[in-house]
């Protein structure tokens, strides 16, 4: 298995399957599995929204908000007009949610968006929007719930506050004993082939600004 072709969203070998479409890393699956039997046991039916990425659906997510076929957000919640954006000021608007394919923690298998099904009608579709885990919404007692527990099973959420790079999840979480070794071996030459290999739009803007990138989204996470 090539770590950089894992760690781009390029080897989905070592994958395994979970609640239908879902797929984890085994080690991360069955620390979920755990985590997910807890949380029943205080009320809570913790359940995914996404979970491993691959780089094509990654790009995918990009190229459509990138074209203004999918909403774009700013850190208020609220709608952006992405044709009113150029240049690398557009790349920013889409990076606060949306990780530039091949730089995605998803490509991984560590790391899950999670809700709780319990609090929500079978019909609800989950926004993950900030507002839906705070005080109010309907998801708040699962983030006073991961706070406090989530750790117990290995996972953290690194983008619990904001950095000044992605916006703040607190739907995401990530497996900390693989996830923190994959950060420390992930090489800013390995995103760079992935963005020159692939056929994403304004690829040249892209590699220009990648340093920046990959310092700002990729490299600054909440660690605790």
């Amino acid at each position: 298995m090539s770590l950089a072709r894992l760690l781009t969203g390029f080897d989905e070998t070592a994958l395994v399957e979970l609640e239908q479409r879902h797929r984890l890393l085994p080690d991360v699956k069955a620390a979920y599995q755990k985590m997910q039997q807890a949380a029943a046991l205080d009320g809570i039916e913790l359940a995914l929204v996404s979970s491993y990425r691959s780089f094509a659906q990654q790009a995918r997510i990009w190229t459509a908000k990138y074209s203004g076929e999918r909403a774009v957000y700013n850190k208020a919640q609220q709608q952006v007009d992405i044709h009113n954006l150029t240049g690398f000021a557009k790349v920013e608007a889409i990076l606060l949610y949306s990780a530039l394919p091949g730089a995605s923690r998803h490509h991984w298998g560590t790391d899950l968006d999670v809700f709780d099904k319990a609090a929500v009608a079978a019909d609800y579709q989950v926004q993950l929007l900030d507002a839906e885990y705070q005080q109010g919404g309907p998801f708040y007692a699962l983030d006073q719930w991961l706070q406090q527990r989530a750790a117990d099973f290995g996972f953290f959420r690194p983008y619990l506050y904001d950095q000044g790079g992605v916006a703040k999840e607190a739907w995401h979480l990530s497996y900390r004993p693989l996830a923190e070794v994959f950060l420390n071996s992930f090489e800013h030459s390995m995103l760079a082939h992935a963005i020159t290999q692939s056929e994403l739009p304004d690829k040249a803007l892209l590699l220009e600004h990648l340093p920046l990138i990959f310092q700002r989204y990729v490299c600054t996470i909440c660690k605790d």
